[in-house]
């Protein structure tokens, strides 16, 4: 749901851009009355994104039958409803020359709408308004910024540190690929269009906080309106699953005593499909069983030496078995529960097994229970991130000025190097909330907070999403209009230890 909301918001962000930029284009508009035919007029297409909704979108043409906000972008784009217009007399031909912007006049500082200091880099020094490109200009700089940095835009333009990009897009930064050379797939997934993009070759706010790569080229319906609306992008290529083609794999033959049962007992592969206990003996040996389930995608290929037939999961005794998260105090990562028990050692295996197939757990042994050693070790990922070895800690789990100054959701376990240097350098801190220590400290007093009503659209999602806190029961993606409207979740969080009140509110 919220990544819809995204998407509708590059929309509205595009469009609030597209006509800051245009304004002075439209008032050199000369006041000559029209008198081309309509045999006469290239009205061109309806492929403007505001096609067929009763209003002319191409600002070549004027009066009161044009849309009140007009952008060189629909030129030619708005066919149908201009030539209706047109022909009704509620609007005027200008001609192609009243759309352009002149280059003879440089922009001023009153030409430019430069927005407010909304954005949580405002008034840093730097221009963080991607719109604005120089040596007065921020180094990373995001979409969700555009007009959001008015002071400091400013100043730098009036400098000269800055000029303003003519050709800015949104969806130029957003999407670096053409979407028609992205092969999306299929919706084979069983997580297809549920408004969350699930295939792992994607990351970024639209995507599935859990991706198997089971899901490859198999969500593409999300994916694509995900990718279109900027709020995914293609992983690094290196970063990219990379799966095995079910005739490059040597299933064997069906010579275990448990082949031919409905799992795949060969621990050469991981995955719901599997069964709970794994031997090596069965490597290859229950041929018909893991192809099958290799087929129906509850299996994967770990390959020789990769999978967890070392592991013995137990079984599914746990009064939170089979519900999406490795409850067993065994594993580390993040697709383990904010909480786990002593008591559920060796209880939740279909959940244990399918995350560490998914690479969000890692088996740490009975030393990681909380028996022995209440905290499991923090766990800082890998170096996927694009920032990653780059001197910085871009992990937003990390606080202190060894961070880098905009820290995002995506890179979350994304810095591992350069965040473990760093914190070891005493350059960063791992957050309050994300630290082990902390969650095994739950539950927490919540007496003296006000959490507010239950009033968001995302309320009992189980998910925090009052932009008050933060932590990983918190959303990524939080609006303003839930500041006090989701007390359950935020107050189940909070007792949890998995969310705590951000300094700052």
């Amino acid at each position: 749901m919220k990544a819809m909301q995204t998407m509708l918001g590059s929309v509205a962000l595009s469009l609030v851009l597209a006509t800051s930029l245009v304004t002075p284009a439209l008032a050199q508009k000369t006041d000559k009355t029209s008198t081309a035919a309509t045999a006469d007029i290239d009205f061109g297409d309806d492929s403007s994104q505001w096609a067929n909704d009763g209003e002319c979108d191409d600002p070549r043409f004027t009066g009161e039958g044009s849309a009140s906000e007009l952008v060189d972008d629909d030129i030619l784009k708005d066919a149908t409803d201009c030539q209706a217009a047109f022909e009704a007399g509620t609007v005027t031909f200008e001609g192609e020359a009243a759309t352009a912007t002149t280059d003879a006049a440089p922009r001023t500082v009153d030409d430019i709408a430069f927005g407010d200091d909304s954005s949580d880099w405002a008034n840093d020094g730097e221009c963080d308004d991607p719109r604005f490109k120089g040596e007065g200009a921020a180094t990373e700089q995001l979409t969700e910024d555009v007009m959001k940095d008015a002071t400091d835009c400013k100043a730098a333009f009036e400098a000269g540190t800055v000029t303003l990009d003519e050709g800015f897009s949104v969806a130029d930064i957003a999407i670096a690929t053409p979407v028609d050379a992205i092969d999306f797939g299929d919706d084979s997934s069983e997580w297809a269009k549920d408004e969350e993009c699930d295939d792992p070759r994607f990351v970024g706010a639209g995507a599935a906080a859990e991706q198997l790569d089971a899901d490859i080229l198999k969500d593409a319906t999300d994916c694509r309106a995900a990718y279109e609306a900027g709020t995914v992008t293609l992983a690094d290529e290196g970063d990219i699953p990379v799966t095995v083609s079910v005739d490059d794999i040597d299933f064997g033959d069906d010579t275990s005593e448990w082949a031919n049962d409905g799992e795949c007992d060969d621990p050469r592969f991981a995955g719901a499909g599997s069964a709970t206990e794994l031997l090596d003996a069965d490597i290859g040996k229950d041929a018909t069983d893991c192809q099958a389930a290799l087929n129906a995608g509850t299996v994967s290929y770990v390959g020789e030496g990769g999978g967890s037939a070392d592991i013995d999961y137990g079984d599914d005794s746990s009064e939170w078995a089979n519900d999406g998260e490795c409850d067993d105090p065994r594993f580390t990562g993040t697709g383990v529960a904010a909480e786990v028990l002593d008591q559920d050692i060796g209880k939740d295996a279909t959940d244990c097994q399918a995350a560490v197939a998914a690479g969000t757990a890692t088996y740490v042994g009975d030393s990681g229970a909380a028996a022995t050693t209440p905290v499991a070790e923090f766990d800082y990922g890998s170096d996927w991130s694009e920032w990653a070895n780059d001197g910085e800690c871009d992990d937003l789990r990390f606080t202190g000025p060894g961070t880098d100054k905009k820290l995002l959701s995506d890179d979350m376990y994304g810095d591992a190097t350069d965040c473990r240097e760093l914190e070891a350098a005493g350059e960063v801190s791992i957050r309050t909330v994300w630290s082990p220590e902390y969650a095994a400290g739950a539950p927490y007093d919540s007496s003296d907070i006000d959490f507010g009503k239950n009033n968001s659209d995302y309320a009992d999602d189980d998910q925090c999403d009052d932009p008050r806190f933060e932590g990983p029961g918190v959303a990524f993606t939080l609006l303003d209009s839930d500041l006090l409207n989701d007390a359950a979740d935020c107050k189940t969080a909070y007792e949890a230890g998995t969310a705590v009140l951000r300094e700052d509110a």
